[in-house]
């Protein structure tokens, strides 16, 4: 195990929670890294996987880009380039509003719920990063990210 000093060489924190703070930084982006070559290899980013999972749980509905945008993990994504990537693999269709192009209804195609069916297992040894920590560990952690949220 490699500790957060001794991954960005630094021997010294102000204190526990600057220590946290950095490890959780680090750790992140570490994560981003790994999320960002994977679909890569499959011709999309973690950003635009985000889109397809959300309006996968929408479907049959269609949603709003507000909607989408309000419950992505990014918020600062550029939503409007994003849906245009995915209409353009025909991943996702959507129906604008003359008056306000904000206001586009999305909808994933087939084609985009054949791709995240492929993807799903995938996904799913991606995630198995993390067995190196033990559910009830995974559970603590994650109880302890929402704490510090709240």
């Amino acid at each position: 195990m490699i500790t957060i000093e001794e991954a960005i060489k630094q021997k010294k924190f102000n204190s526990e929670h600057h220590k946290l703070m950095v490890n959780l930084l680090y750790t992140s982006s570490w994560v981003e890294r790994i999320h960002q070559r994977f679909f890569k290899g499959h011709g999309i980013t973690s950003q635009q996987y985000n889109v397809l999972r959300i309006l996968r749980g929408q479907y049959p509905n269609s949603a709003s880009v507000g909607i989408v945008l309000d419950r992505m993990i990014d918020k600062a994504s550029n939503i409007t380039r994003l849906v245009d990537k995915l209409a353009a693999k025909k991943y996702v269709t959507r129906t604008e509003n003359p008056e306000n192009r904000r206001m586009q209804q999305l909808l994933i195609t087939q084609k985009g719920l054949d791709f995240l069916l492929s993807l799903d297992p995938l996904v799913e040894l991606q995630i198995n990063v993390s067995e190196k920590i033990t559910n009830a560990e995974a559970k603590l952690l994650n109880n302890m990210l929402d704490k510090l949220r709240d």
